[in-house]
């Protein structure tokens, strides 16, 4: 027994190492079709993935772009003058602050302030009046940090009066605005830790 073991153990010393002359050749890759590797962790493969920047746990689709929802939100403004004035009264300063602070959340937004005026006087003199009431107020927002150019006035003056008396001549005297702004986020991909509805 000793003597066939002995035998077998050289019999590998002399022909076992055959190999080591040979060149060693490295295992061949395999030739991958598609990318499969997934670089934004979204669930979908690079090769099938038209939105290789989805945000991080956002929901997606099966093309692994994220699904938006939609936020609109309205700011109006609404300021009342003297008769022949173009003094802002303070009590209307919450507004124009506000009407500044939503343009800066917005910054695809513009908004045009409408002048009005009240129809004592000609009506050259109202439309030239109106439109320096919104000039005033144009101002007043640019000092919060607004950029002009997103800003347009227009004065018509007593175009839009209905009334003589005095209550409407006081609502005729006004410079208003309205603005829509739209901000889009992703919807979030459901974990085990997102809360149901209430």
């Amino acid at each position: 027994m000793k003597k066939v073991l002995i035998i077998s153990l050289t019999s590998l010393l002399l022909f076992g190492c055959a190999n080591d002359t040979e060149t060693y050749m490295e295992t061949p890759l395999p030739e991958q079709q598609a990318d499969l590797r997934d670089f934004d962790n979204d669930g979908v493969i690079n090769a099938r993935d038209k939105c290789p920047g989805t945000p991080r746990g956002a929901e997606v689709s099966n093309d692994g772009c994220e699904e938006y929802y939609e936020v609109t939100q309205q700011q109006t403004l609404k300021i009342l003058f003297q008769n022949n004035s173009t003094e802002v009264n303070p009590v209307f300063g919450s507004q124009i602050e506000g009407m500044a602070e939503f343009l800066k959340e917005y910054p695809e937004t513009s908004v045009e302030l409408k002048g009005f005026a009240s129809t004592p006087g000609s009506n050259t003199y109202n439309i030239e009046l109106s439109r320096n009431r919104a000039i005033v107020v144009q101002d007043k927002i640019i000092s919060f940090g607004v950029d002009p150019n997103r800003i347009a006035i227009v004065g018509f003056g007593e175009e839009e009066s209905t009334s003589d008396d005095p209550t409407t001549e006081a609502l005729d005297r006004r410079v208003e605005a309205t603005v829509v702004g739209f901000k889009g986020d992703f919807i979030k991909q459901w974990t085990i830790f997102t809360k149901l509805p209430k």
